[in-house]
């Protein structure tokens, strides 16, 4: 049981990054139809955030907070790299490459909590074809 709630406490995690860095830069685009397709994403990551914290819920758990070091140099290197570029196609780039490192560390869960129950393995599959399908839609902005 513990593999399955460290995996879903991480796929919560990594939804709340997510949401973060779309909050973040949705202010900044200028297509309009980017700005739907990112809170269309936005709101699907929240579907699911809420999906597993009910879970989580259930088992008597709570969802995770991202670290505060690694959300504090997310936040950073995002507005960094709008000060110094905030064109629709950097903002893809940011988008795009969060996807990568979502599903890459996501995997490496996957893996790693090899014991968690098939519905916390479900749920984060499920994100990484949302992170996958994200960051195909990203690549007509870049």
């Amino acid at each position: 049981m513990t593999d399955t709630i460290n995996l879903l406490r991480e796929c919560d995690s990594g939804i709340k990054t997510g949401i973060d860095t779309i909050d973040e830069v949705l202010s900044h685009i200028k297509n309009d139809k980017f700005v739907e397709k990112l809170s269309n994403y936005k709101n699907d990551y929240n579907k699911l955030l809420e999906e597993i914290e009910s879970c989580l819920g259930d088992y008597g758990y709570e969802g995770k907070e991202p670290d505060t070091l690694a959300k504090g140099m997310a936040t950073l290197k995002t507005n960094v790299k709008l000060a110094l570029n905030d064109s629709d196609s950097a903002i893809a780039d940011i988008i795009t490459n969060g996807c990568d490192m979502g599903v890459k560390t996501l995997n490496k869960y996957l893996n790693e909590y090899d014991g968690a129950g098939d519905e916390a393995k479900e749920y984060a599959e499920k994100l990484i074809r949302l992170m996958d399908r994200q960051n195909v839609d990203m690549r007509e902005y870049l």
